[in-house]
């Protein structure tokens, strides 16, 4: 009960820190005023940042899902599973107090603390546990994590001028985007997770669309790999062994 409780409560923090750092905003700037004050190549379109909303919907489920079946067999959550949850909110939390007093680089540090939480967390579950109160929630917010994280390093990289030993900035979002696919088709092929994979395509798109033809390379090669992810969400049929 106390753990359950506990990721309420977790839950419930990192939701209102969220709302109040856009509604405040905290230190009289919102989220996206920061991440747009520079030009990012990796960073996607604000509208794709509404996967917030629905990553917080899915959550709320999931928390649901483990409070309906407390009330039906006193079945409390893993201690595994309610630590890192419990972990990823308050590295979401310190996330986004240091984003928005500009400590860029300790961003960086609570960002990757982030995802090894949800890493963590995402493999208590079993590749056939994928249901709305089990794995699914947890894919989603990884997957956007994942993208989340390397636009992060981008962003503080570009903040103090990188110059990226040579080669262009168009040229490193096209890597940077060739390594997020090579991902994404690993997470689809060895864990069989179709919603963490389909977190790329949406972000993908999300950057085309804010580049259009003004980033030319950019934006064909995130269309492009959008396709790979799609073919690959589509045609991988291999179901490896179950946890």
């Amino acid at each position: 009960m106390f753990r359950l409780i506990s990721m309420t409560i977790a839950y419930l923090a990192v939701v209102t820190v969220n709302a109040l750092a856009n509604i405040l905003p905290i230190n009289g700037q919102t989220t996206g005023e920061i991440s747009n004050r520079l030009p990012v190549l990796f960073t996607p379109a604000g509208y794709v940042f509404s996967i917030w909303s629905v990553i917080y919907i899915l959550l709320a489920i999931w928390i649901a899902g483990f409070w309906i079946r407390y009330k039906k067999d006193r079945e409390t959550p893993a201690h595994a599973i309610s630590f890192y949850f419990i972990l990823s909110a308050a590295a979401n939390i310190c996330w986004l107090l240091l984003w928005h007093y500009e400590f860029f680089i300790w961003s960086i540090v609570a960002m990757l603390a982030y995802l090894a939480a949800l890493i963590l967390l995402y493999i208590q579950y079993g590749n056939n546990e994928q249901k709305l109160t089990e794995r699914l929630p947890i894919s989603i917010n990884l997957g956007w994590i994942s993208v989340a994280t390397i636009s992060n390093i981008s962003y503080v990289l570009t903040y103090h001028n990188w110059g990226g030993w040579g080669l262009s900035n168009d040229l490193w979002a096209v890597i940077m985007l060739t390594v997020a696919t090579a991902l994404a088709l690993h997470v689809r092929f060895h864990h069989s997770d179709i919603p963490f994979a389909a977190v790329f395509v949406w972000a993908f798109i999300g950057i085309a669309v804010k580049h259009g033809f003004g980033e030319l390379l950019v934006t064909t090669a995130s269309l492009f790999l959008s396709g790979v992810i799609i073919t690959g969400i589509l045609l991988i049929k291999k179901t490896p062994v179950q946890n």
